[in-house]
């Protein structure tokens, strides 16, 4: 028997305002998000669009770009909500929707990725290594994001 995979949660907290926390995730992606998780290895930039259906990009120091997914929700600064499909195609991608709430200390950040059933039985073992990646890759985030909150202050 199959079971559907359930939706893959990580939750942590920044020590930093919503606002704040959002405009780094999405105008400062580029300076947190580790060469090691992007198609080039080393990019020139890595852009989200300024609106639902605005592309994820990841631009090559050849300038070759590798999209990663597209925006569905864009509501600054509490959600956002994103077809995802870095390292996969289009036909096999995820939706990831990350979320900033305040709380008393900065801002509890909630990212849940769907769309694992879709994939069939590669979808459990992708849940497991992407589960992985995001732990690995949320840790530069708080980095980037409190290091720069901290300047601010």
């Amino acid at each position: 028997m199959t079971t559907t995979p359930d939706p893959l949660v990580v939750e942590f907290h920044v020590a930093a305002p919503p606002a704040h926390a959002f405009e780094v995730w999405t105008g400062r992606i580029a300076t947190w998000w580790p060469p090691s998780h992007t198609i080039s290895g080393a990019p020139a930039s890595i852009t989200l669009g300024p609106r639902a259906g605005g592309r994820i990009v990841e631009t090559a120091p050849d300038g070759t770009e590798h999209e990663w997914g597209e925006l569905l929700v864009r509501e600054p600064p509490a959600r956002l909500r994103m077809l995802w499909h870095l390292f996969f195609d289009r036909d096999e991608a995820t939706e990831v929707d990350v979320s900033f709430v305040a709380d008393d200390a900065g801002t509890r950040v909630r990212l849940e990725q769907t769309g694992w059933d879709r994939l069939g039985p590669a979808g459990g073992p992708r849940r497991e290594r992407t589960g992985a990646a995001w732990a690995s890759i949320t840790t530069h985030f708080v980095a980037a994001c409190e290091a720069g909150w901290s300047a601010q202050a």
